[in-house]
């Protein structure tokens, strides 16, 4: 089915609020987890299983999700410069991701950062705006951009395709020979982006963009061929059905191995390989089970849609709080990181129907 087709992709909904779903798991999995970084974390020694409990759940989803959201990202974006036009386009897309970026980088992060996380340490007693100036003044806003970072990227990525030679090209259906190429460009750009040791720029880990540069492409090649709906069922559940044992293998060796996934070593291209062929099996595995099996939608479906977005500007600070109402139970990591994602995701979606798309000012960005 054509992206510029009326008729709306019910499965492209539904698969991208599992992500949004997946993306709180993720920062409830940082709070207990010794791998990765988060607001506040609620850090005890882990036993051997369940480090490598939170360690599959996290390196597995890191290797997928966010790419697979620029994937989508990408899908739409041909149909809406079409009807548009460059400035137009470009003044909605500025409107549609820039605004929610400055709104978190003036008002949420501060918010979350003094009120909930106290994560902004002062050495005498302070306020609020004394805080929020200093924020602004030392440049540190332009890094606490929290989770909406996929929203700048996004922001460039647009601006950038507005440059791009050759933008009505249609493509066809990839075989399997192409799919296992771009898996493998996919790899050898991480692992050389990688051992480069980039540092973050605006909050953006530039170490994992070499797949979200290449998924967001794909998302536009796969709409101007309008080749989602002829990707064969079969042949793309063969690819996680395939994959995944053999990935799982060579994943529980690297991390039991605590091999280097960085730098110019053996062990980091492995990681790479292993990370991208992941990527893509998973990512195709998904898209043709949402289509063939969740392509269709009823009243809750249409609720977790409608609010999707909202919740993934406003779930921190309700993560956060849910870590500290659970800090004093004596409950094993796992379990806590299982109550607080389902808290978390409840939670947000709640008040994001029952409050924030609600206000007037709020409504505009979400």
């Amino acid at each position: 089915m054509n992206p510029r087709s009326r008729e709306r992709l019910f499965y492209i909904d539904n698969l991208r609020w599992t992500m949004i779903f997946l993306v709180i798991s993720m920062h409830a999995a940082d709070t207990y987890s010794p791998l990765g970084g988060w607001y506040y974390t609620d850090r005890t020694p882990l036993s051997q299983p369940a480090f490598l409990f939170f360690a599959a759940w996290q390196m597995y989803l890191q290797s997928f999700f966010m790419g697979l959201l620029f994937f989508v990202a990408g899908y739409f974006l041909p149909a809406s410069f079409d009807r548009k036009g460059p400035a137009r386009f470009l003044r909605g897309r500025a409107f549609r991701l820039g605004l929610p970026v400055l709104f978190y980088m003036f008002v949420l992060g501060p918010v979350t950062e003094y009120y909930v996380a106290h994560s902004w340490n002062s050495t005498k007693p302070t306020s609020m705006a004394n805080e929020w100036i200093k924020h602004i003044r030392n440049g540190e806003f332009l890094q606490e951009n929290g989770p909406l970072w996929f929203c700048l990227a996004l922001l460039i990525f647009s601006a950038a395709y507005i440059l791009v030679p050759g933008k009505k090209r249609a493509w066809s259906v990839p075989h399997t020979a192409q799919l296992i190429g771009f898996a493998m460009t996919m790899s050898a750009a991480s692992f050389f982006v990688r051992a480069l040791r980039p540092p973050a720029f605006l909050n953006m880990h530039l170490t994992d963009f070499p797949q979200y540069i290449l998924l967001f492409s794909a998302g536009i090649v796969a709409a101007r061929g309008g080749w989602l709906a002829e990707l064969p069922f079969s042949s793309g559940v063969c690819w996680p059905a395939v994959e995944l044992p053999v990935g799982f293998a060579v994943w529980l060796a690297l991390v039991m191995k605590h091999a280097h996934l960085g730098g110019w070593h053996w062990t980091a291209a492995v990681f790479s390989t292993w990370e991208s062929f992941t990527c893509v099996a998973i990512s195709i595995g998904l898209i043709v089970l949402c289509r063939e099996k969740f392509n269709s939608q009823g009243r809750f479906s249409k609720f977790l849609s409608d609010n999707a977005f909202s919740v993934y500007v406003f779930h921190p600070p309700i993560v956060i709080l849910g870590a500290r109402l659970l800090h004093g139970v004596p409950w094993h990591p796992i379990l806590k990181f299982a109550t607080l994602t389902a808290i978390a995701v409840v939670v947000s979606f709640a008040l994001s129907a029952a409050v924030l798309r609600g206000i007037p000012l709020l409504r505009v960005i979400l």
